[in-house]
C-alpha cells in the first residue's frame, strides 16, 4: 500500500510537503536560538497562512521590516508547502487512497467551493486559474486554484505553472502594495488591522461554540 502511495505524483507530493516542513521546523528551531523575535514573526506568518490569509503573512513581514525578497520569498515557500498537503490530500482522499475522516471532511469543504468556481473559470483555462489564484478576494488562492484545476483536468504541468505563477505575482502585488501604503502614508497597520478583522469573522461562529462547549464540559 505504502509502495503504491508513493509512486503516485499525489503521494510524492504528499511526502514534499513533509520534507518542507521538516526543513522549515529545523531551521525555525535553529534561528530561534540566533534572533527570537523574527522567528516568532515567521512563525506568524505560518499560521496567518494556514487560516487562508496571504495579505496577513506578507503584511506581518512589512511591518517587521522584511526585505522585498525575503518577504515574497519566505511567502510563497509557504504557499506551495500548504498545497503540497491540499491538494495530495483532496486526490488521495478522493481516490480512496486516504481513509481519514477529518481529512475527508476537510476536503469535501475545499471541494465544495472549489465546485462554486469551476463553472465560470471553466472556459478560460490555464489563464482563468492563473487571474483567480492572482486575485486579492476572499476564497482564491493556490489551494482553491489547484483544486479547480485537478476538477478541469487541465493536466499537471498547466494546474502547477498557473498556480505557482498566479501565486508569485500576488506575492509581489501585495507586496509593493502594502510597502506603498507603509513608506508614504504609514496606513499599513490599520490596512493590516481590517485584514485581521475579515480574516476572523468567519471562524467567530465556531470561536463562540468551542468556548460554550468547553464551559458546558468545565461546568460538569
Amino acid at each position: 500500500m505504502k509502495k503504491t502511495l508513493f509512486r503516485t505524483f499525489e503521494g510524492r507530493l504528499l511526502l514534499t510537503g513533509i520534507i518542507l516542513t521538516v526543513v522549515l521546523l529545523i531551521f525555525l528551531s535553529i534561528y530561534a536560538f540566533l534572533d527570537f523575535d523574527t522567528t516568532k514573526t515567521l512563525f506568524f506568518v505560518f499560521i496567518a497562512h494556514l487560516v487562508g490569509s496571504r495579505a496577513g503573512g506578507i503584511g506581518l513581514c512589512i511591518l517587521n521590516g522584511f526585505g522585498h525578497f525575503t518577504t515574497i520569498t519566505y511567502n510563497f515557500f509557504l504557499e506551495v508547502l500548504i498545497v503540497c498537503f491540499t491538494y495530495s490530500g483532496f486526490v488521495l482522499s478522493t481516490t480512496n487512497y486516504l481513509k481519514v475522516e477529518w481529512i475527508k471532511k476537510v476536503m469535501e469543504k475545499l471541494a465544495e467551493k472549489a465546485m462554486e468556481k469551476k463553472e465560470k473559470l471553466k472556459a478560460y483555462g490555464w489563464i482563468g486559474i492563473f487571474l483567480f489564484v492572482m486575485a486579492p478576494l476572499p476564497m482564491t488562492g493556490p489551494v482553491v486554484g489547484s483544486i479547480i484545476g485537478y476538477m478541469l483536468n487541465l493536466g499537471l504541468i498547466r494546474t502547477f505553472s498557473a498556480t505557482a505563477l498566479g501565486t508569485l505575482a500576488a506575492n509581489i502585488i501585495w507586496d509593493l502594495g502594502f510597502d506603498f501604503l507603509e513608506q508614504r502614508f504609514h496606513m499599513i497597520q490599520y490596512v493590516f488591522g481590517a485584514i485581521v478583522l475579515m480574516v476572523m469573522i468567519p471562524y467567530v461562529k465556531h470561536i463562540k461554540k468551542f468556548i460554550t462547549e468547553y464551559r458546558k464540559s468545565d461546568g460538569k
